[in-house]
């Protein structure tokens, strides 16, 4: 069996660290640094560990006369894929400013990149993890190239088989990179949620041997924390500033007070997860004693008497001998005079 991998960067995926949650803002700024500086900072203040962007130049992207996807159809601008992405561009200078941005913000930056080039600007502005889409599962050199810079790589898998995924470990692997998560997803918008099939992410663990995580396209957050329940180590969701905004993500998208209270839930259902080992909770030593019960005289019993059983109860607090021994008592003399109700102790008995 492989080695597992069990960190992304500087987050570990062990004991009881946390999920890595990804706020992802994509091409949720519209085209403007401004819109993308507000929601590097909703994301920061909702608590995620990362804001990501989408990095690419529409003409690397997409022929001109490429269709749109029907959900882009509804919600985004331009007759053609390419006219709606070529209105979501930012330049390098741009992202510079977003990099340093969060820097100084104290949130991670990542941003997906589409092309090689967009890829190694990535790489050079200092990004840390690179997040790779659903789409370029299946591009080969694409997946080459990213993995020969020796950082960490989430790859989502929507749309993909088994064997796919596969492919792609593989090459990744090949590279010399074993630093890889997956992210199961399921690529529509919104997603159905009898199309998630999260059951999928412990098919992906038991092949892969790497850290599985969870890119969330449904509505709402209950699917996330359900992810997180069945042990998503990276929570990806798409979030914006106002659902009614013009563009392709924004109506399947958590605006910033959704997206806060989606992270507080999920830190608070790991906090119930605890580390798995059935013992006493600290909380209930208090409790145990009470609600637990005691082996207790049942009428006042002279010193010197032989104890047979009708003169025993099992009754409330816990103090006492525990009930499981009880034939243990019987035939036993106790040492001085017991009143009904008292607790038993060992030192009572001879």
């Amino acid at each position: 069996m492989r080695k597992k991998n069990n960190s992304l960067g500087n987050h570990k995926f062990a004991g009881k660290q946390a999920a890595f949650i990804i706020a992802e803002a994509g091409v949720n700024h519209n085209g403007s640094l401004k819109i993308a500086k507000r929601l590097i900072d909703a994301a920061k203040d909702s608590g995620a560990d990362a804001v990501k962007f989408q990095t690419f130049k529409a003409e690397e992207l997409a022929t001109e006369y490429a269709p749109k996807a029907d959900y882009q159809k509804h919600n985004g601008s331009g007759n053609t894929q390419y006219e709606m992405l070529k209105q979501l561009e930012l330049s390098e200078e741009q992202f510079r400013k977003l990099y340093n941005y969060c820097k100084k913000s104290n949130i991670l930056f990542l941003s997906t990149p589409f092309d090689t080039k967009s890829a190694d600007f990535l790489f050079r502005l200092g990004m840390s993890i690179f997040k790779i889409s659903s789409g370029d599962l299946t591009n080969l050199p694409l997946l080459i190239h990213i993995a020969g810079y020796g950082r960490p790589i989430i790859l989502s898998t929507g749309m993909s088989t088994i064997k796919e995924i596969r492919d792609a470990v593989k090459v990744i692997f090949s590279a010399g990179n074993r630093r890889l998560t997956l992210l199961h997803c399921t690529s529509n918008y919104p997603t159905k949620y009898e199309d998630v099939n999260l059951r999928a992410m412990d098919s992906m663990k038991k092949f892969f041997h790497v850290p599985i995580g969870y890119s969330d396209h449904t509505q709402g957050s209950e699917i996330a924390l359900a992810a997180v329940v069945l042990g998503a180590a990276v929570i990806e969701k798409h979030f914006t500033l106002d659902n009614n905004l013009t563009g392709p993500d924004h109506k399947t998208s958590l605006e910033p007070k959704e997206f806060r209270e989606m992270v507080g839930s999920i830190r608070i259902v790991e906090s119930a997860l605890g580390d798995g080992v059935k013992k006493p909770a600290k909380s209930e030593s208090d409790i145990r004693l009470v609600a637990r019960k005691s082996i207790v005289a049942d009428r006042d019993i002279s010193r010197g008497t032989k104890i047979t059983r009708d003169m025993l109860a099992i009754k409330r607090p816990g103090t006492g001998i525990a009930p499981k021994w009880l034939s243990r008592l019987v035939g036993k003399h106790v040492k001085r005079t017991i009143k009904r109700d008292r607790v038993f102790n060992w030192d009572l008995i001879v």
